[in-house]
């Protein structure tokens, strides 16, 4: 062979072998379930032992960025009430769909077993609880995710944001105090249209200031825009900002421990009650289902400068038989009291005021945040009083489809870092977890992230936003 062609092959053969290192596939498919061949949401699908996975979208739709180094590992699609299903990375095949058949434990067979167990979803409930410490992150670990937050009225779409971010959790009941931290680490935006009402927005900042006007008596005019800028932005933190959800009372699984808590051991019976449905299966492992219901107290979520009490919640709990860690939350807030159903139906035309999903995967033996879901309706265009219900409205002269905003969060977890020095790296840079602040676009940085897939008839909303201002900028 020509000694110059051997040489030649030697000095690129290691530029091939790190190409090939670093390279990624792309698996991308649709699950369905076997008996109604209906799409199925937030089904999970990851690479077996390790941290890389995505859920499905409500058309049932998923595509996931693996790494080549992990082509011989099983990947796995499951969902609660379903049998798994289970396949080498290089073995799948992206031109056929998946099914899953349902699979259902008996819940008789499980709630005669000879050991002592807790028999109610009351019961079930309050010793997961109990189980916490055991199956939550005793120590420090980092977490990467990715954020899309929209915001839309009943007719389009008026803004979307997607970022990168990074949590970190000091582990669970480790440090007293010591709060979860967000980072926004890339962004990015379509141009905001909403048709925010600055005036009154204006004067719930003044308010949160301890300055009282009223909307109706300043002048637009006269205000600074820089100021109307601050307001807006100071009320999209208020409300959607990450921090507020994260360190308030909607993490109510990780804030369990902090005082006046949604799930607080010592309270929590007092405004939610729990039911045993039945037991399901996933990944040949029991979980209960137990219905949460209204107890003989409102809930009241305590947001500064909002009224946000007089609640009562509804939803759905899923806790492993075998360890009591709990795997997912759905949980809604719906108006209950005179005054708060008064206010949502004035300000945002429905009774459903917050809306959660929390999924939880486990990872060396303990749970971690795996997708959060959160969609609650946001008061933008509306020339009312947000703290006084009893604002009257023309019914007849409101475009519905126009006034009604409402913005959905959605979060999937991606990576967990547990590498102390690690953390420790990262912990001491800078923290920022405003993602309603603009950050160069990182066209390199997108391409290879793995984000969630939109359903098909919001993707095309979306198209029709980014065409007024593309959210992906060349």
């Amino acid at each position: 062979m020509n000694s110059v062609f051997i040489r030649n092959l030697i000095a690129i053969l290691p530029l091939f072998v790190c190409a090939n290192v670093f390279s990624q596939t792309e698996i991308k498919n649709s699950v369905l379930d076997a008996e109604s061949f209906l799409p199925l949401e937030s089904a999970s699908v990851y690479v077996q032992n390790t941290t890389i996975g995505t859920i499905t979208n409500e058309d049932g739709k998923f595509l996931l960025v693996v790494p080549n180094k992990h082509l011989k590992d099983t990947l796995v699609i499951s969902s609660i009430g379903f049998k798994s299903y289970k396949v080498p990375v290089n073995e799948f095949d992206n031109t056929f769909d998946v099914y899953l058949e349902p699979d259902v434990a008996s819940l008789d067979e499980v709630l005669l077993v000879a050991e002592t167990r807790p028999k109610t979803g009351n019961d079930i409930v309050l010793r997961a609880l109990e189980e916490l410490t055991e199956n939550l992150a005793d120590s420090s670990y980092l977490q990467k995710g990715f954020l899309r937050h929209k915001e839309r009225n009943k007719k389009e779409f008026k803004w979307l944001i997607e970022s990168a971010i990074t949590l970190y959790d000091p582990g669970y009941d480790t440090i007293p105090g010591e709060p979860v931290k967000i980072n926004v680490d890339q962004v990015r935006k379509s141009y905001d249209l909403r048709d925010v009402d600055s005036l009154l927005t204006y004067t719930s900042y003044l308010r949160n200031k301890g300055i009282k006007l009223r909307s109706r008596n300043l002048n637009r005019d006269t205000i600074e825009t820089a100021s109307l800028v601050k307001a807006i932005k100071w009320n999209d933190n208020r409300i959607n900002g990450l921090e507020t959800l994260f360190h308030g009372k909607l993490n109510m699984v990780r804030n369990s421990v902090n005082p006046k808590a949604l799930f607080d051991p010592e309270d929590i019976l007092s405004k939610h009650m729990f039911n045993l449905d039945t037991v399901l299966v996933e990944n040949d492992r029991k979980i209960y289902k137990i219905q949460i219901s209204e107890s003989f107290e409102h809930i009241n979520l305590e947001t500064k400068g909002v009224f946000n009490d007089g609640y009562q919640p509804k939803g759905w709990i899923y806790i492993y038989w075998d360890t009591y860690a709990i795997k997912r939350i759905e949980y809604e807030l719906h108006a209950a009291s005179k005054a708060q159903r008064s206010r949502s139906k004035t300000l945002f035309d429905t009774y459903l005021n917050h809306k959660l999903i929390i999924n939880y995967k486990e990872y060396q033996d303990k749970m971690y945040l795996n997708y959060v879901y959160y969609e609650t309706p946001k008061l933008v265009n509306v020339g009312v009083a947000e703290d006084d219900p009893r604002t009257e409205v023309d019914e007849s002269a409101v475009n519905k489809e126009e006034r009604y905003y409402y913005t959905v969060q959605e979060i999937l977890f991606t990576e967990i870092i547990t590498d102390q020095e690690q953390v420790s790296e990262t912990l001491s840079k800078p923290w920022d977890a405003d993602m309603f602040s603009p950050k160069p676009y990182d066209k390199a940085f997108w391409k290879n992230y793995n984000t969630l897939l939109e359903s098909e008839e919001e993707e095309k909303l979306i198209q029709d936003l980014t065409q007024r201002y593309s959210l992906y900028k060349e």
